[in-house]
C-alpha cells in the first residue's frame, strides 16, 4: 500500500476512523493537529494508509518552518509521546515514507517521538521518564495505591476547605493560564502564548476532548490542571499553581479530582506526560500516584548527513535562571515571540 499524506482536519471522518485504534490518543486527533496549525503555523502532513475506506495505519508528522531553527519535521511538536498506529508491517513502510517525506520537504532534521520499535539498532536522541496510571483498577484501588505522602497531602487539602470544579469555559481557561504562567516562571521557562490555549479551547476542549480542573481557596484560584482525552486514554498535559498557597497542597487534591473523575467515567489510562531524567522531584510526585514508570525515547535523523543524531534535553540549564528573574509580562511576551520556534 502506498501511504498518503493527509491533513487530519480536512478529513471529515478522521476522528471516527481513529477510534478503531486502541492506542489512539488526543495527540493523534484532528483537534490537536488544527490547534498546532492555527496557533503556530505548522504544516500537518500525517502519513496514512487506507484499505478501502478504512484507515489502517497512521504516523502523524508536522513541518516546522522557522527563521531561527530552520525547516524540520516532528512527530509531533509539543507532544510528549506520539506512537504510530497500525500493524508492524505497515509501520515499517511508513517509517521509510517519513524519510522520503523529509527529503521532499527539505527538512534539516526529522524527529520521531515514538515508534522506537521501528528503529531497533538506532541510538535514542533523547530519553525521558513516562508515567501511566491504570484507571481500570477503580477509584477505591487507586486510592489504596497512593503513597503515604500523597495521601497525607490530599487529606490536608481536604481539611482546609478547597472548592474543586471541572470546567470547559473560556473564563476558567484564562484563570488557569494565569496560574500556568506563574509555574512556568518558577521553572525558569516562558509560558506558551495564550493564542495556543484559545485554539485548544476551540478545537479540543469545547468539542468535549478536554477538561480543566481548578481548585479555589476562599474563592481564589490557587491550582489547576488541563487534561486531554480521546478514546479511553487521558493525557495530563498542563498544570499551574500559585506557590504562595503551596502549603494547602491543592496540587494533590486537584490531581486526585481529575483521576477520580476519569476512573468513574470508564477511561482506561491516565498519562502523566514526560519527565526529564534529572527531575527527581517531579518523578517522585508522579510515582506517588501509583503510576507505572517506563522510558520514552525519541529518534532524530539528520537528513543532509543521512545519519541519526543525539540531542540534549534543553528543559534545564543557564537559561532557566534568566527566565525566573523576568517579570511575568516580559516572560509572556518572549513566549509569544519564540515558542513556535522551539517545539
Amino acid at each position: 500500500m502506498t501511504p498518503s499524506v493527509l491533513v487530519p482536519f480536512e478529513q471529515p471522518d478522521w476522528d471516527t476512523q481513529l477510534a478503531s485504534f486502541a492506542g489512539a490518543t488526543a495527540f493523534h486527533s484532528a483537534g490537536w493537529a488544527r490547534t498546532l496549525h492555527e496557533a503556530y503555523g505548522y504544516t500537518p502532513c500525517h502519513l496514512a494508509v487506507r484499505t478501502g475506506d478504512r484507515l489502517t495505519a497512521v504516523w502523524p508528522f508536522m513541518g516546522v518552518s522557522s527563521w531561527l531553527t530552520g525547516r524540520r519535521g516532528l512527530s509531533l511538536p509539543f507532544t510528549d509521546v506520539c506512537e504510530p498506529l497500525g500493524e508492524p508491517g505497515l509501520l515499517t513502510g511508513l517509517r521509510a515514507a517519513s524519510q522520503d517525506l523529509a527529503r521532499a520537504q527539505g527538512w534539516k532534521t526529522v524527529e520521531w517521538r515514538g515508534g522506537r520499535a521501528q528503529f531497533p539498532d538506532t541510538p535514542a536522541s533523547t530519553q525521558f521518564h513516562v508515567h501511566t496510571l491504570d484507571l481500570t483498577r477503580g477509584p477505591e484501588a487507586l486510592l489504596a495505591g497512593l503513597e503515604s505522602g500523597t495521601r497525607r497531602a490530599m487529606r490536608k487539602a481536604e481539611q482546609v476547605g478547597l472548592t474543586l470544579a471541572r470546567s470547559r469555559s473560556a473564563e476558567d481557561l484564562r484563570t488557569f493560564y494565569d496560574l500556568l504562567a506563574l509555574t512556568r516562571r518558577k521553572h525558569g521557562v516562558p509560558p506558551q502564548p495564550y493564542a495556543f490555549f484559545r485554539a485548544l479551547l476551540r478545537n479540543v476542549i469545547a468539542p468535549g476532548q478536554g477538561d480543566l480542573f481548578l481548585a479555589r481557596h476562599q474563592g481564589r484560584p490557587i491550582a489547576g490542571i488541563l487534561c486531554l482525552h480521546f478514546g479511553r486514554h487521558v493525557l495530563y498535559k498542563y498544570g499551574g499553581s500559585d506557590e504562595a498557597h503551596q502549603q494547602l497542597r491543592a496540587n494533590n487534591l486537584v490531581m486526585w479530582t481529575a483521576i477520580r473523575h476519569y476512573a468513574d467515567a470508564g477511561f482506561a489510562t491516565f498519562d502523566f506526560g514526560r519527565t526529564s531524567l534529572d527531575n527527581e522531584g517531579l518523578r517522585r510526585f508522579k510515582l506517588g500516584w501509583g503510576a507505572a514508570e517506563h522510558t520514552a525515547a525519541y529518534t532524530r535523523w539528520d537528513v543532509a548527513r543521512d545519519r541519526f543524531v543525539t540531542a540534549a534535553d534543553a528543559s534545564s540549564g543557564s537559561h532557566t535562571r534568566i527566565f525566573r528573574a523576568l517579570p511575568l509580562p516580559v516572560s509572556r511576551a518572549i513566549g509569544a515571540l519564540l515558542y513556535r520556534h522551539i517545539p
